[in-house]
C-alpha cells in the first residue's frame, strides 16, 4: 500500500466508524474521557489502512508500522496542552510521521479553540487527529510535514507603514486596551491646532500641522473629537476639548 498522506487522510477522514466498533465495540460517551478511550478507535482505523499497531512503545503512546513506510507515532491526550506539543515535538527525533490525537470538539467555542491549535500544530510540522468518542469516528485534520507560512504583502506593508508613521515609542509592549497609533497621533495634532484657532479649513490644518490626511481624519471623526462648522471647516467637539486638556496636545 502507498504511504501517500493524501490517501491516508482520505481513507481515515471519509470512513466513519468503519471497523472500529465491529471489532472493539462502541465507545460510550462520557463526561470526562481518558486518554485510553482514544486508543482503540485509532488502532482500528490504522489497522484498516494496513498498519500493525501497538501501544506504549518506548515513550510513544501509539506506534503504527507498515512495510516500506515511515514509522508512525501518535501522542494521545484528552485536550491540547503545552505538554502534548512538547511530547509530540520530541517524538519527531524518532520519525517525521508524528500525530497528536484529541477528542473531537463540542460546540462553536470548542471548534474555535481546536482550529487555533490546529494552526499551531501545522507550524510545528505535526499531524492532527480527532476522535469522536460516541462512535469512534477518526478524522485527519492535518498530516505531518514542513510548514511554509503564506506571506501577506498587504499586512507587511501595513506593518512597515505604521512603524514609519508612528512618532517615538509611546506604548509599553504587552499593553491591553488603548494603544497610541500613528492615526491617533495625527488626530491629536489636528485637535491641538484647532484648540488654538477654534476652527479652520481642513487644508489649513493639514498645512499647519504637517498632517497630510487632516481633512479625512476630521471628516471621518472616529475619535469623536471633531465637529463640522460648515462645509470644509472644522472645530473641536466637547470630547475633543477634554482630550486635548488631558493630553496637553497643542501646548
Amino acid at each position: 500500500m502507498s504511504c501517500d498522506s493524501g490517501e491516508f487522510a482520505g481513507v481515515i477522514g471519509g470512513v466513519e466508524g468503519v471497523v472500529t466498533h465491529r471489532i472493539y465495540g462502541q465507545v460510550a460517551p462520557m463526561a470526562k474521557p481518558a486518554e485510553t478511550d482514544l486508543y482503540l478507535p485509532l488502532k482500528a482505523h490504522f489497522e484498516a489502512l494496513g498498519y500493525e499497531v501497538k501501544a506504549e512503545i518506548g515513550a510513544a503512546d501509539l506506534v503504527a508500522i507498515k512495510e516500506d513506510c515511515e514509522p508512525l507515532v501518535v501522542e494521545l491526550k484528552t485536550g491540547f496542552s503545552l505538554t502534548l506539543l512538547q511530547q509530540a515535538v520530541a517524538r519527531q527525533s524518532m520519525t517525521q510521521e508524528v500525530y497528536v490525537a484529541v477528542p473531537r470538539w463540542s460546540g462553536r467555542a470548542g471548534w474555535r479553540a481546536f482550529k487555533g491549535n490546529l494552526g499551531l500544530c501545522r507550524r510545528l510540522g505535526l499531524g492532527v487527529l480527532s476522535v469522536r468518542l460516541r462512535d469512534g469516528f477518526v478524522q485527519v485534520h492535518a498530516d505531518p510535514g514542513p510548514f511554509q507560512p503564506r506571506k501577506s504583502k498587504t499586512r507587511r506593508a501595513a506593518l512597515l507603514k505604521e512603524f514609519a508613521a508612528r512618532e517615538g515609542d509611546p506604548n509599553q509592549g504587552g499593553t491591553r486596551g488603548q494603544v497610541m497609533t500613528a492615526y491617533k497621533q495625527d488626530a491629536m495634532r489636528c485637535a491641538g491646532y484647532l484648540r488654538e484657532v477654534e476652527s479652520a479649513k481642513g487644508a489649513v490644518v493639514a498645512k499647519e500641522t504637517g498632517v497630510g490626511r487632516a481633512t479625512q481624519i476630521m471628516a471621518d471623526n472616529h475619535s469623536g473629537w471633531f465637529r463640522r462648522v460648515e462645509r470644509g471647516i472644522y472645530a473641536l467637539s466637547e470630547e475633543g476639548e477634554a482630550a486635548v486638556m488631558e493630553t496637553g496636545a497643542g501646548g
